[in-house]
């Protein structure tokens, strides 16, 4: 969007985000005024969002005071500023995502030397999808660093320092709360674990004194009247937009690699059902996909299962929840990088794919040359993990494979089944990526390209869906069979 009046794109948010906290006193940050107009990129994230813009604003202000004066700012684009903007973004990923990634890459087990270790992180900060819309299209990757610290302490069993952290990343973006029922479950079913009655009892309490205490720290500016934080709540959960926003682009229909934008290219949900319904609707089928995991972990509490349960209830919200972004995959590709260890082909395979699922927004933001050049790179990082190796145990499907011996016959040959829709799925990309650069569309179906990326990008999310939920539901007769050998 840059020169492009009246909203001119991401960065000009950023910008007047920082424009408004500095120059207007807190009580009006998320209210519609003279000075504030709603309309033009108002705040639509928590306060921890509003607080690091105005940390940013007070860092510009003795810089240039030109860069947030209050309404003549509005479309400032000039070199020195594009350079702050940037570092500004490349010190949030220094101070809270690059030292996260960095210390959970080495306190995994399975990474027993510096070397793994290091590749391990290699491969998690050369993501894409993450460099490309946190630096191409311009945002913040605090949300996810404060998630990544919130796994890194429950790792250790810091469960207090873990509440504390994963408080910060959902006032920070209120779209963490696509995390927020694995690290519920698992902390209860920690507690469960203890006891209810003597050691869990106190756990539980703990935790729900640092969730209350570290919120309402976030809060405090706002808690004046009732009337604030309800303004605040409504800007962030604007549910009268309906299912989607067919708006997203310049032209319908939607581009968004989740379900109901691809069923909408044949079913015209929004026409044929009421917002009320689509809410209803959007609220059951995501709570009944993420349901099973859910029980699961809080029955089961363990951390490798909690790692999966953040891919597969990220996934069931980007898949089916309300008021999805484009952007929301990142939320499910930083937890697959978690377990890029663990299961290198698949977790490879979901990373590439949901940056081909951007493809229509990257080639929007003029990115085409650094979405090649990040994929590539990527690619061949990744190959040192030798992810060619499909068999039922590398893929963590050995408890289910057996669970089916003697019913199903084609799963002997189901690592060469997987190999091969693999490479399907790397043609494909690669053949719609170009076409979606080079080739214009057909007069009559001006949106084909996008919509194929779109519905493409979904069917591969609900296999993984499938995929990652067969996985946690048949864990545990692993470790039963385990025993068993042992």
């Amino acid at each position: 969007g840059a020169g492009k009046p009246p909203m001119y794109g991401d960065y000009e948010a950023q910008r007047h985000w920082q424009e408004v906290t500095y120059n207007l006193p807190v009580r009006q940050w998320y209210f519609n005024t003279s000075d504030n107009n709603l309309l033009y990129w108002g705040l639509d994230y928590p306060p921890l969002t509003a607080y690091h813009s105005f940390l940013c604003a007070y860092v510009a202000k003795l810089i240039n005071p030109d860069w947030i004066a209050l309404h003549t700012s509005r479309g400032y684009e000039s070199q020195p500023h594009k350079l702050f903007m940037r570092t500004t973004v490349f010190v949030a990923d220094l101070l809270v995502y690059i030292p996260a990634v960095i210390l959970y890459c080495f306190s995994l087990k399975e990474t027993s030397t510096k070397k793994k270790a290091s590749i391990c992180a290699l491969c998690i900060l050369l993501y894409p999808g993450l460099i490309l819309i946190d630096h191409g299209h311009f945002q913040y990757p605090l949300s996810l660093g404060f998630a990544l610290w919130g796994v890194l302490c429950l790792s250790y069993d810091w469960d207090l320092l873990g509440s504390v952290a994963f408080c910060l990343a959902l006032n920070y973006k209120q779209m963490e709360l696509y995390h927020s029922l694995p690290f519920f479950c698992y902390l209860l079913g920690k507690c469960f674990k203890k006891g209810l009655k003597g050691k869990g009892l106190a756990l539980l309490t703990k935790i729900t004194g640092t969730v209350v205490v570290s919120f309402a720290v976030c809060w405090l500016p706002f808690c004046t009247d009732m009337e604030q934080i309800m303004q605040v709540l409504r800007r962030l959960f604007a549910i009268d937009r309906g299912l989607f926003e067919a708006c997203m682009f310049s032209s319908p229909p939607p581009r968004l690699a989740n379900i109901w934008c691809s069923v909408s290219v044949l079913i015209k949900i929004k026409n044929i059902v009421s917002p009320q319904t689509q809410l209803k609707l959007s609220f059951a089928v995501t709570f009944l996909s993420l349901l099973p995991t859910c029980i699961k972990l809080t029955v089961q509490p363990s951390l490798r299962g909690f790692k999966f349960a953040l891919v597969s209830c990220a996934l069931s919200f980007f898949l089916f929840s309300f008021q999805v972004h484009e952007k929301s995959i990142l939320l499910v590709s930083v937890p697959v990088c978690l377990i890029i260890n663990e299961i290198p082909f698949m977790a490879t395979w979901f990373l590439l794919v949901s940056t081909f699922s951007m493809l229509p927004l990257l080639l929007k933001d003029g990115l085409l040359l650094a979405y090649a050049v990040t994929m590539l790179a990527f690619f061949m990082s990744i190959t040192v993990y030798r992810f060619e190796k499909t068999s039922a145990e590398d893929l963590q499907l050995k408890p289910f494979s057996l669970s089916l011996k003697g019913y199903v016959s084609w799963f002997k040959s189901f690592p060469k089944m997987v190999r091969s829709l693999f490479l399907l799925s790397l043609t494909l990309m690669g053949v719609l990526s170009l076409t979606s650069a080079a080739v214009h569309p057909p007069q009559r179906l001006p949106d084909l390209f996008p919509v194929s990326v779109s519905v493409v990008s979904c069917l591969h999310f609900l296999l993984f869906l499938v995929y990652f939920n067969v996985v946690i539901l048949w864990d545990s007769k692993n470790s039963r069979s385990q025993k068993k050998i042992s």
